[in-house]
């Protein structure tokens, strides 16, 4: 088990030069896990702006400058190490800045935010309030609209940002030694592997318009349209990192694929696309468009649509959803880290990459529910109480 160390009440450190991160670098060398968080901006790019590092480890504490060192030198090799653990919370998007700037993620990674839920607190809790309920300790939020790009960083600034990691090097052995005490620590394997997958962080540009919220409901040219320029704006949107909506909002999308502009004239109908936009790319989306409009939709938009609601289906996602909560109050498990009603969906569909078939959640419930699916579990209500029971032969 992970031992706590005490961290360090002093200030923490400020990084920028060579020589005090190779200094720091060898303070933590024989870490076998250390505490990290990231600072970034996004707002104006596509992709994030890494700001700042910070790390606790055997007592230590920094906040590294990545704008003085962008390569991080030696401590690269520590995050790197498969034989030191990488505690976060909300890991995504700190994990994604290493994909995106060094090409490889750190492994292996352990998400507080993941593992909370596994002893009974809310599903996706934030840090501040994980450490109030785990730690008994409220953290200031003074800076939590900081631009952390600017230099020289406060006092305060570089208090706040290590608070970050220091209060998660706490939760770490704690939330260990609760989940070993309930038998569920290996539970979370699965999901922290998946955590490391380098597709998680990668949006190819002809998936783009899966994301946006409607694409389903078209259907033939129009589709076809929708997918062509929203994968057409995703690659715009990398190649000059900046947000998507900087190139062309989501409506403009649709109008696009609804209007189906051949030429110039029918563009600039479109009131949304700015004179900026037309005179730079206004050739280049009429030929996209047809082009588009002589092609079928990508097959992919049939498996990726869900199937019609029915009074049937819905019913049927209802009883599940109530084994579900059947089942997590019998493990005294949050329902909603468990299964949501789109998990329930993806089951009843058959898709093989649904989490109820992987890890901790297909042995304590998408097996049962699976049963249940294939006739080999009753469901029975038994002194006003639901239950569920294996079908006797025969």
């Amino acid at each position: 088990m992970p031992a706590m160390s005490a961290q360090s009440a002093a200030k923490p450190l400020f990084i920028d030069t060579a020589a005090s991160l190779n200094a720091f670098c060898q303070s933590i060398a024989g870490c076998t896990w250390l505490a990290m968080d990231t600072e970034f901006l996004r707002d104006k790019s596509y992709y994030p702006q890494f700001c700042l590092l910070q790390i606790a480890a055997d007592g230590h504490v920094a906040c590294i400058d990545p704008q003085a060192l962008p390569d991080l030198g030696p401590l690269l090799d520590i995050l790197y190490d498969p034989k030191v653990t990488k505690v976060l919370h909300a890991a995504r998007q700190d994990m994604e800045i290493f994909h995106q700037r060094y090409g490889r993620l750190p492994a292996p990674v352990f998400d507080t935010q993941i593992a909370a839920p596994l002893l009974g607190y809310a599903d996706q809790i934030g840090y501040a309030g994980l450490v109030q309920e785990l730690l008994g300790k409220q953290l200031e939020k003074g800076h939590s609209r900081t631009d952390w790009s600017q230099r020289p960083l406060s006092a305060d600034q570089l208090k706040y940002a290590a608070d970050d990691v220091i209060y998660l090097a706490r939760l770490y052995p704690e939330l260990c030694n609760r989940l070993e005490a309930l038998g569920r620590l290996d539970w979370l394997s699965s999901d922290f592997q998946a955590l490391c997958d380098p597709a998680l962080y990668e949006n190819p540009p002809e998936n783009a318009w899966m994301r946006l919220s409607g694409a389903f409901k078209l259907k033939g040219a129009a589709l076809s349209v929708l997918q062509a320029v929203a994968a057409w704006r995703e690659r715009t949107a990398q190649k000059e990192n900046q947000p998507r909506g900087w190139v062309l909002k989501d409506d403009v999308l649709f109008d696009l694929a609804r209007l189906q502009p051949k030429g110039m004239e029918q563009l600039q109908t479109l009131r949304a696309i700015g004179d900026r936009t037309l005179k730079r790319h206004g050739d280049e989306l009429c030929a996209l468009v047809r082009h588009a409009v002589a092609q079928p939709p990508q097959p992919l938009a049939l498996k990726a649509r869900s199937a019609p609601a029915t009074p049937e289906r819905e019913a049927l996602l209802d009883v599940l959803g109530a084994v579900v909560r059947l089942l997590a109050e019998r493990h005294t498990l949050n329902p909603a880290v468990v299964a949501g009603r789109k998990d329930l969906e993806a089951l009843v569909a058959g898709e093989q990459n649904c989490k109820l078939r992987e890890g901790w959640r297909h042995h304590l419930v998408g097996a049962e529910l699976e049963a249940l699916l294939r006739g080999e579990h009753d469901l029975r209500v038994v002194a006003g109480r639901l239950r569920l029971e294996p079908r006797p032969p025969g």
